[in-house]
């Protein structure tokens, strides 16, 4: 088994097989390390306090045997032992080794951030048979996080119109944490039974730093640079993140590019924009009608591109990841005044 692919996933933390011994959940996303640490513990050993051991790093580091010695311990009331660690690291690939050819029918569950790919905890259990299972998280983003967030307003008896998860996975960012809190405050402001709309979406979880986000990029493709920066100001002192920026700045663009091409075979500006899903949301409409007269469909996409290299810049360069963005949001601005001319 070893390491799963993002289709087998949700099947496995809701029925691990019996010959899975050790599993890894790790990544950069550490609030979807941590909920799905929690399902696949919620499917082994339910709400019993005596099938679940949780055991410092640190122990189990010192003694590589104390995993497998845990694991192969009978839970006190019957059924599967698991047997959980937080924070793990690579120092723990000696103690995994040995979990995976212990006695008993228990599971160790390790829980860490980023970890390296050529030695160390995964290769151990990535090379692996059946008896170790490896789970990457990393920020989820387009349907990959619509699917998750309707799941999560699943859970709470509410379903949601597509265009209302398209909405929110353009603007919730990456905190898994973040996420769930919106999603729960937005079943609460529905009701159960309700059904989500674009606008209970935008009603609820519209606020801050991406209203202005939004304000900043509509004004920018728009051409009306001031109030693009004023607005990017905002968005930033209330905690937007340069990365958020520049992909948001990114799809916003690429929804731009839709509509230019349609008007590039015959469509007017107005149907192009009507013609967009998810809808644009009634209030942007005007904004985003003026940004389709602007620009051409060669010039958005060279924008598009140049949106792909800022992401790329503040990853690698080392250069303030707040300046790389406003440069990349200000950029659009100045081209568009360009061409208003």
């Amino acid at each position: 088994m070893a390491k799963l692919d993002a289709r087998r996933i949700t099947g496995f933390l809701t029925d691990p097989p019996t010959a899975t011994r050790v599993v890894l959940i790790y990544g950069d996303d550490l609030g979807l390390v941590r909920e799905r640490a929690d399902q696949l513990i919620r499917s082994v050993v339910g709400d019993d306090p005596f099938g679940l051991v949780e055991v410092p790093r640190e122990a189990a580091t010192r003694d590589a045997g104390l995993l497998a010695g845990e694991a192969a311990q009978p839970a006190l009331t019957g059924g599967r032992r698991l047997v959980r660690v937080r924070d793990a690291t690579d120092g723990l690939a000696n103690a995994a080794k040995a979990a995976l050819t212990g006695p008993g029918p228990g599971l160790v569950v390790l829980e860490a951030g980023t970890l390296a790919g050529n030695k160390g905890l995964r290769p151990a259990l990535e090379r692996a048979n059946e008896a170790a299972a490896v789970i990457a998280c990393y920020p989820e983003s387009g349907a990959e996080l619509e699917a998750s967030l309707g799941r999560m307003l699943k859970e709470r008896g509410v379903a949601a119109d597509p265009a209302a998860l398209s909405w929110m996975a353009a603007r919730l960012g990456e905190n898994r944490l973040q996420i769930r809190q919106e999603v729960e405050k937005l079943a609460l402001y529905v009701g159960p039974t309700k059904r989500v709309t674009e606008e209970d979406a935008m009603a609820c979880i519209a606020e801050g730093s991406t209203l202005d986000l939004d304000q900043a990029l509509l004004a920018a493709t728009a051409g009306d640079a001031a109030l693009a920066d004023r607005a990017l100001d905002q968005a930033f002192a209330e905690g937007a993140a340069a990365v958020q920026v520049v992909r948001a700045a990114l799809r916003h663009v690429q929804r731009l590019h839709l509509a230019a091409l349609a008007v590039a075979k015959g469509s007017s500006p107005s149907d192009a924009l009507s013609a967009l899903r998810p809808p644009v949301f009634f209030k942007s409409r005007p904004a985003f009608e003026r940004a389709i007269r602007i620009w051409p469909a060669p010039a958005l996409a060279a924008a598009g591109e140049a949106l792909l290299e800022a992401e790329r810049q503040t990853k690698t360069t080392g250069m303030p990841d707040d300046a790389i963005a406003r440069a990349a949001v200000m950029a659009l601005a100045r081209e568009a005044v360009m061409r208003r001319r």
